[in-house]
């Protein structure tokens, strides 16, 4: 509980209060449909979402690679300056050998944003994303690490150097079951160093995740990547999860991966 109370309070001071030169997101019908400013303030870090969204009609492709030879594929779209939507699917043994092992139903996620972000405080938005991580165990009815569901973020970004953004939220998962039903904390940043690569962190606390018959083994997944935009229109990241080891072993499942690595294609473009 020490731990929590300390990150939250942590990322609270520097959402909302940092002493140096701030940057603010675009207002409403102020966007640059074709420049890289929409590609710095990311829409999400690694697994977590920010309070960030895509410019008005543009959407993103998202292609990621993970372990067990899964792939995840989706679509999101800025609808409104308020209001994202998005699917994604896929499933495990995608790539490789074994029997194809497809996710039980496909993702679904809505963003809306609540306020925007102002050179004193932050940007909030609300949202659900059903969409869980890692491989999807149906002997337990959920992913290997579980979906976000209902969660509120704040997102502020500061000048530094190109772009630096600090984000943080909590949120309640569609998978929370039996004695698993506690409110979930996560944080991060991203600092771009130049035009074209960025610095991804983050942190999962999963304290919903945190049993004795849980996956989790209660020190959370810890996540950090590097991004390459090397188009205007597309990114390339390859990110190391689990730093922790936060798994461990169950009865109802055979294996549970701890630390890997993926690779996730972004593109971006208008309509």
């Amino acid at each position: 509980m020490k731990r929590i109370t300390i990150c939250i309070l942590l990322q609270a001071f520097l959402l909302v209060n940092f002493g140096f030169s701030q940057q603010s997101d675009y207002g409403e019908g102020e966007y640059d449909v074709y420049g890289m400013i929409d590609k710095i303030k990311p829409v999400n870090l690694i697994d977590v979402p920010t309070a960030n969204f895509l410019s008005l009609k543009n959407f993103q492709l998202k292609l990621r690679v993970y372990d067990m030879g899964g792939i995840l594929g989706g679509v999101t779209v800025g609808l409104t300056p308020r209001l994202m939507f998005g699917v994604t699917y896929g499933g495990q043994n995608i790539i490789g050998h074994g029997r194809i092992r497809w996710n039980e139903a496909p993702g679904v996620n809505l963003r809306y944003r609540v306020k925007f972000e102002t050179e004193r405080y932050p940007a909030v938005s609300i949202g659900f994303d059903s969409q869980g991580h890692g491989a999807y165990y149906p002997e337990l009815s959920r992913y290997q690490i579980k979906s976000m569901g209902f969660y509120v973020v704040a997102s502020k970004n500061f000048t530094i150097l190109k772009d630096l953004g600090f984000h943080g939220g909590i949120n309640y998962s569609a998978e929370n079951k039996g004695s698993e039903r506690d409110l979930n904390f996560f944080i991060g940043s991203h600092l771009y160093i130049d035009r074209d690569l960025s610095l991804i962190w983050e942190y999962n606390l999963a304290t919903n995740d945190n049993d004795s018959t849980s996956i989790g083994a209660g020190k959370g997944y810890m996540n950090v990547a590097v991004r390459w935009a090397f188009s205007r229109h597309l990114m390339l990241e390859f990110s190391v999860k689990n730093l922790l080891k936060n798994n461990k072993l169950v009865s109802e499942i055979e294996e549970v991966p701890n630390e890997s690595r993926e690779m996730k294609i972004l593109y971006f473009q208008n309509f």
